[in-house]
């Protein structure tokens, strides 16, 4: 935790500031209210404790100017023993405790453990948050080595860029990464940057007082505050506009944010992590992203493969999803008939890990047996059919090793050909253009560059 320990007697206050230091947090001193509002003006705290009575700013006129500012920090009042009914008043005015002097030092500990705790419950309960029990699954060397570079930074809260083709599961590496941090008490908020209109950017993302426009009858908090204390996962930051991408880089240089008709900057304590499909390097290259706002972001990196090359992970997945699908439509299906592993090894997964999911999600509803048989796994719904190539069988628990060789089409002609004209069709119809040739396709950029390079197009 970090606390600001605000009191004008200086034994007090070193004493307080050094055993909370001791019991590993982070304590900062403040010898009045004056100058407590200015270190919270410059930083951000998980909690604020103060004396009642000081000189040029009481911890009453302390808590109405915190409250004035919109700054959320949960303050504890300490106070004498002739002092409760100020006390009381204080807590009615928003503190959300008191303690009476003089400090039992381990009183003090459980109640700042208690309040902090209480924060962040809050905080969880307004966030967005997903319902499904998710894991990081996965014993390949890429995994891995992931998961080995995720404990190597979980001491730490610098950003982190996830990247990786569409379905090979950023957002669960990102609460993976949250869950694992120092930060793991704290909420875990998924914001979809494409997916918040300009217009709607400061309002949803920094939040408003009251009045700030027609219709603003409360103050709302905005998404970057609710994560207070926690983490920010910004999905498809590839696809941010360049008025999002200039707020973000603010927001991510200073630490700080106001709400629309706010009048003073409130600091934010949150770790940063970004995921893309989009090869970010090429989108800086062609001036379609911030290069400024790409280092920001880019100071841990982590690149997810995709499931064709991990497919020794199959089977730990599929055993997931299958539990998982058993308590949500009540079923009690053990697992794959090695036929049906057999199948789905020797299948080309575009879709990654959400592809893998569906199909098993669809073979559940419609099994009612102790193993999925090969019959219940079907490909003919999914699209982008002609792109699919058989890959050759994977054995469980041995290395993998794909061809990417395709057989012959009841025409006479190779998968691969039909795969070949295909993209050179669809280039030529968006004139070469590689990111809108790629959306035509249902495909992440990347993998139409390394097709491009494959068939010498």
């Amino acid at each position: 935790m970090k606390i600001l320990v605000v009191d004008d007697e200086p034994n007090l206050r070193n004493t307080l500031v050094k055993f909370l230091v001791i019991e590993n947090n982070v304590a900062v001193g403040a010898v009045d209210g004056l100058d407590a509002i200015e270190k919270l003006k410059s930083d951000s705290f998980d909690i604020i404790m103060t004396d009642l009575k000081m000189p040029r700013m009481n911890g009453m006129q302390l808590i109405m100017k915190i409250t004035e500012m919109g700054i959320r920090t949960p303050v504890i009042m300490m106070s004498a023993f002739g002092e409760t009914r100020d006390a009381v008043n204080a807590m009615k005015l928003g503190a959300k405790d008191y303690i009476v002097k003089p400090l039992d030092l381990d009183e003090v500990l459980i109640r700042l453990k208690k309040i902090c705790d209480t924060f962040n419950l809050e905080n969880t309960a307004n966030a967005t948050k997903s319902t499904m029990e998710e894991s990081f699954i996965g014993e390949s060397k890429a995994i891995k080595d992931i998961k080995a570079t995720v404990m190597k930074v979980s001491d730490s809260t610098s950003n982190v860029l996830i990247t990786g083709e569409s379905g090979t599961g950023k957002e669960v590496l990102a609460r993976y990464i949250h869950k694992n941090s120092i930060v793991s008490t704290g909420p875990f908020m998924s914001i979809n940057i494409a997916g918040i209109p300009d217009n709607l950017i400061d309002s949803e993302l920094f939040g408003y007082e009251k009045g700030a426009f027609t219709g603003a009858n409360t103050r709302k908090l905005g998404l970057f505050e609710l994560a207070q204390g926690g983490t920010i996962f910004l999905d498809e930051i590839g696809d941010a506009s360049s008025n999002i991408q200039v707020k973000l880089l603010r927001v991510l240089q200073e630490k700080k944010i106001m709400r629309l008709a706010g009048s003073s900057e409130i600091p934010i304590n949150v770790r940063f992590i970004a995921a893309t499909n989009r090869v970010l390097e090429d989108c800086v290259r062609e001036g379609r992203f911030r290069e400024d706002l790409y280092f920001r972001l880019n100071v841990i990196k982590i690149d997810l493969p995709r499931l064709n090359d991990r497919m020794e992970d199959l089977p730990l997945l599929a055993q997931y999803m299958i539990k998982k699908f058993n308590k949500k439509m009540g079923k009690s299906v053990k697992e794959l008939h090695p036929d049906t592993l057999k199948k789905l090894y020797e299948h080309n997964f575009l879709g990654n890990i959400r592809e893998l999911e569906n199909l098993l999600e669809r073979a559940m509803i419609f099994s009612n047996g102790d193993y999925l048989m090969p019959d219940s796994i079907s490909f003919s719904s999914l699209v982008n059919q002609v792109e699919r190539k058989p890959v050759q069988t994977q054995q469980a628990g041995t290395q993998s090793s794909y061809s990417q060789a395709a057989s012959p089409s009841s025409d006479g002609h190779t998968l691969k050909n039909v795969e070949r004209d295909t993209i050179k069709a669809a280039l030529e119809r968006n004139a070469n253009n590689r990111t809108k040739t790629a959306e035509e396709l249902g495909i992440s950029r990347r993998t139409l560059i390394n097709k491009i390079e494959e068939y010498g197009l």
